[in-house]
């Protein structure tokens, strides 16, 4: 019997109810390749705070973005597109890890107004600096971590009647 995943359930099928989330193979090579993606991101944003404090920022939140996407792959699970991809990502992971583990993965909402502020600055919206980059990097190097051991612990999603 394979084991199953049961917390948050409910909120993972009524995404995938809703078509906020789809169902797709596990592919467990895959998610591995973003979470080895997403270390690599958050080396190079590291290296470009100074210089490029948008750009490393930018770099920062996808890194955080793609490895919470491979807990989604590894489990036969996306977020689908629109313009809450970001937020459906979240709350899919999220249901399914809280608790323990929704204050470790909160900062990724922070990170997401962040990342839009630098992405669609206004007159009246603070730019995003390099301080931004070295607050925001270790909660994210956390999350980056967390994912990648998730791999190991959750299977694939089974919907019940499977």
């Amino acid at each position: 019997m394979a084991l199953v995943w049961n917390q948050g359930r409910e909120t993972v099928e009524a995404m995938l109810r809703d078509g906020t989330l789809e169902r797709l193979p596990a592919n467990r090579d895959h998610a591995v390749l973003l979470i080895k993606q997403a270390k690599q991101h958050l080396e190079s944003a590291t290296v470009r705070a100074e210089p490029d404090p948008e750009g490393a920022y930018a770099m920062m939140y996808d890194a955080v973005r793609k490895a919470l996407t491979a807990v989604l792959e590894n489990q036969g699970l996306r977020a689908r597109g629109g313009t809450a991809h970001h937020a459906s990502l979240y709350f899919a992971v999220v249901a399914q890890l809280d608790p323990p583990l929704g204050p470790a993965l909160a900062p990724f909402q922070r990170m997401r107004q962040r990342r839009r502020q630098a992405e669609y600055p206004s007159h009246d919206a603070p730019g995003v600096s390099s301080l931004d980059v070295n607050e925001d990097s270790p909660p994210a190097q956390e999350i980056v971590a967390i994912c990648e051991r998730l791999l190991d612990e959750m299977p694939p999603f089974q919907l019940d009647r499977e």
